[in-house]
């Protein structure tokens, strides 16, 4: 019985993710209201407060999931790699199958049109910068961790999260503004940005740059 009520309220749960996803893309983050959601999952209000707090936490509720599996795989990368590269790898690896972790629970394209809500609606584009200030001190305590380092009085780890956090942003605005959806031009866009960290920070920028090709040319 246990396990009908969790899987019962867990198909609730999905539902309100859904349904607000479907509503936050089609109207506006701003515009729809948390009694529009539960009316369209035929649910009360007090139903989608057992659930969510609020607006908010309903739509980065798989941004949620997949920074989590994020920070899964940078604690299971080998102990000998340098710091940059841990987190280079570890947001391989979390790519890597997330396209059926999100489908779990909404299509993918309407997951990858939610990204670009994000990016793109005022209010979220705030909590998304208040929510990355908070991951970039949890991966320096990790990145601290792992290289036996204190992060209160050695910097490097909370340097080198910002950095990767800042990079992340950056690659987020502009995958928003190209106009593609698909989870393969994201990833693209994420791993060239990320490419560039390195060389932007020790490289000459008056030499000739590396030949690996352009950035993604941004469309419309």
């Amino acid at each position: 019985m246990t396990g009908l009520r969790e899987r019962k309220k867990q198909r609730t749960r999905d539902a309100l993710i859904r349904t607000a996803h479907e509503l936050f893309v089609a109207q506006g983050y701003e515009r729809t209201t948390v009694d529009e959601i539960a009316d369209a999952v035929e649910v009360s209000q007090r139903t989608f407060f057992r659930y969510f707090a609020n607006k908010e936490e309903v739509a980065f509720a798989l941004q949620r999931a997949v920074e989590e599996r994020f920070f899964v795989a940078v604690g299971e990368r080998p102990e000998h790699e340098a710091p940059l590269q841990v987190l280079r790898n570890a947001l391989g690896t979390a790519w890597s199958g997330i396209g059926e972790v999100i489908e779990e629970v909404v299509p993918l394209e309407l997951f990858m049109r939610m990204c670009r809500v994000i990016e793109t609606s005022p209010t979220l584009v705030a909590v998304h910068l208040r929510r990355s200030a908070q991951q970039e001190d949890r991966l320096a305590v990790e990145i601290a961790r792992r290289a036996g380092v204190d992060p209160e009085s050695d910097p490097r780890p909370r340097v080198l999260a910002a950095a990767f956090s800042g990079v992340l942003r950056l690659a987020g605005r502009r995958w928003a503004a190209c106009g593609e959806t698909s989870i393969e031009s994201a990833q693209r866009f994420y791993e060239n940005h990320l490419d560039r960290l390195g060389p932007a920070l020790a490289e000459d920028w008056h030499a000739a740059p590396e030949s690996d090709g352009p950035l993604p040319e941004r469309r419309g």
